[in-house]
C-alpha cells in the first residue's frame, strides 16, 4: 500500500518517525508501522511483517527495529509534537507510572522477577519479565475525559540483572525515580516554553526524595497521594528572632499527624470538582505543611470517603484543592492506557531477545497508540463506533481505543480498495486486492 493513500496525519507521523533512522532503516519503518496497526491475533513481530509484507525481508525488519530501541529519545519526539496538537497551553500535566510486561525464557535481556501489581485470580505475587517507566502526557476531552498519550518508556533493569547482559549493551543501573527523572530532563528543553505550568501526577510510589527534589528544581508540580503516615512538620516562622542569624529554617518544628487531622470533626469542606468526566462533591481538609521529601513547604489534602480518607499533596503551596484532586484523578488514564497497550496492540508479545528490540517494540506500541488517540481526538463518535451490526446495542459511552484503533483501519483498507478499482480495474489488480484482503482477514 502507498503511503500516499493513509490520512495525512497518520502518513506524516510515519515519516516523521521514520526520519530519525538511517536510510537503510527508515525506508522500512513507515511499512512496519502499517504493519503493526493491520496486524491480527497474537502481536508478534512476525505478524507485523506478515501484515506489512515484509515477511521476505524479515531479517532487515529485525534490523529496523532494534535500530528503533536504539533512538527512543529522538523517536520520541515525534509523539511529543503530535500530543502537543490536542494539550492546554496553559497547563502540561504529565503521568508517570511503571507497568510490567510478562516475558518468558532465560535468554530474553532485561528480564527479571519483578513485583506483580496485578495479582489475577491465582494470586501470584510476582512477573517474570520487564518493567517499564512511562512518561504520558495527559489531555482533557471535552466528551471522553482524561486521555493518557504515551511519550516514552524507559525499561528498569533490577541491579542484579543489569551483569547479565552482554557486554556490548552494557548499562549503568538506574532506579524507577531516576528513570523519571531522566524522562523529565529529556521533555524540558521541547516545553518548557510552550505552557505557562508544568504539572506532574505520579503514583505514590514515586512520592520520595530522589524523585520530588529534583523534579521541583526543574520546575516541576507534583502531585501523588500521601503516606497516612508521612513525617509532616508544620510551617517555619517567617519572622526573625531578635539576634537570630543565618538563614530562616524551611522547616517546622512541630510533628503533625495526619491520622489526627482526619479524626478531628471541624474543618471539613466540601467542593465540586472533575473527576472521571463527572462533576462530583467532594468532603475535603486542606492545610500547609512541610515536608523534608519534598524539599519545603507543600499543599495537603485530605479527601473524607465511604470507607475512610485518603491524602494527597501538591508541590505548590499556591495550589487549590480542586486542582489537586482533578490532577490526582486524571492519573487514573495511565492505568487504562496500560490495559490498552497490552491488550489492543499487544505490547509485550513481540518475541524478541535483543534489549533494544524489546525497548523499540515496546515503545512503537506506546507511539501507536498516541498517533491513534491524536488522529481520533476530533473525529465525532459516528465516524469511530461501528455499531451496524449490533443494532440492540444503543448504550451511551465513550468510544473505547479499540474502536478508534479499527476505525483507522477501516479508513486505510477502504482508502486502498478504492485505489485498486479506480479507473478500470483489472483481473489481477482484483485477484492481488482479495488476496490481501484474505491475508489480513484470515
Amino acid at each position: 500500500m502507498a503511503l500516499s493513500q493513509l490520512p495525512a496525519f497518520v502518513g506524516s507521523f510515519f515519516v516523521e518517525l521514520a526520519h530519525w533512522l538511517d536510510k537503510r532503516s527508515a525506508a522500512r519503518v513507515p511499512v512496519l508501522l502499517l504493519g503493526m496497526l493491520l496486524a491480527r491475533g497474537r502481536r508478534t513481530v512476525t505478524s507485523w511483517f506478515r501484515a506489512a509484507g515484509l515477511w521476505q525481508d524479515w531479517r532487515q525488519g529485525y534490523v529496523t527495529v532494534c535500530a528503533c530501541g536504539r533512538h527512543v529519545r529522538h523517536m520520541a519526539l515525534t509523539a511529543q509534537r503530535a500530543a502537543k496538537s490536542v494539550l492546554d497551553p496553559r497547563r502540561l500535566l504529565l503521568g508517570v507510572d511503571d507497568t510490567p510486561t510478562a516475558r518468558y525464557g532465560p535468554l530474553v535481556e532485561g528480564c527479571g522477577i519483578h513485583p506483580n501489581p496485578t495479582p489475577g485470580p491465582a494470586g501470584e505475587k510476582h512477573v517474570y519479565g520487564h518493567v517499564w517507566v512511562i512518561l504520558s502526557a495527559l489531555a482533557q476531552h471535552p466528551d471522553w475525559g482524561t486521555l493518557a498519550l504515551p511519550l516514552q518508556a524507559q525499561l528498569y533493569i533490577r541491579s542484579g540483572d543489569i551483569d547479565k547482559l552482554p557486554p556490548e549493551r552494557k548499562r549503568p543501573f538506574r532506579t524507577k525515580l531516576e528513570l523519571a527523572v531522566e524522562q523529565l530532563c529529556w521533555l524540558l528543553p521541547w516545553v518548557g516554553h510552550d505552557f505557562e505550568e508544568r504539572w506532574v501526577a505520579a503514583d505514590g510510589a514515586y512520592a520520595k526524595r530522589p524523585f520530588l527534589i529534583p523534579a521541583r528544581a526543574q520546575g516541576w508540580v507534583v502531585v501523588s497521594r500521601l503516606r497516612k503516615d508521612a513525617a509532616l512538620w508544620d510551617l517555619p516562622p517567617t519572622r526573625r528572632r531578635p539576634g537570630q542569624r543565618g538563614p530562616m529554617p524551611t522547616y517546622g518544628k512541630n510533628r503533625i499527624s495526619l491520622a489526627k487531622r482526619a479524626g478531628q470533626t471541624r474543618g471539613w469542606q466540601q467542593v465540586r470538582c472533575v473527576q472521571y468526566g463527572e462533576t462530583v462533591t467532594k468532603t475535603i481538609k486542606t492545610f500547609l505543611a512541610t515536608y523534608r521529601p519534598a524539599g519545603g513547604m507543600i499543599r495537603v489534602v485530605l479527601v473524607k470517603e465511604g470507607d475512610g480518607w485518603i491524602p494527597f499533596f501538591c508541590t505548590d503551596p499556591k495550589a487549590t484543592a480542586v486542582e489537586v484532586l482533578e490532577a490526582a484523578a486524571s492519573r487514573t488514564a495511565v492505568e487504562q492506557m496500560h490495559r490498552d497497550v497490552k491488550e489492543v496492540w499487544g505490547a509485550g508479545q513481540q518475541q524478541v531477545r535483543n534489549v533494544h528490540s524489546n525497548e523499540g517494540c515496546f515503545n512503537l506500541n506506546l507511539w501507536m497508540y498516541t498517533m491513534v488517540e491524536v488522529w481520533a481526538y476530533e473525529k465525532p463518535e459516528e465516524e469511530l463506533v461501528d455499531r451496524s451490526s449490533s443494532p440492540w446495542d444503543r448504550e451511551a459511552r465513550r468510544p473505547s481505543h479499540a474502536d478508534k484503533r479499527k476505525a483507522l483501519q477501516r479508513e486505510v483498507l477502504r482508502a486502498e480498495i478504492q485505489e485498486a478499482l479506480s479507473g478500470r480495474p483489472t483481473k489481477q489488480r482484483i485477484r492481488q486486492l482479495a488476496e490481501r484482503l484474505l491475508e489480513l482477514a484470515a
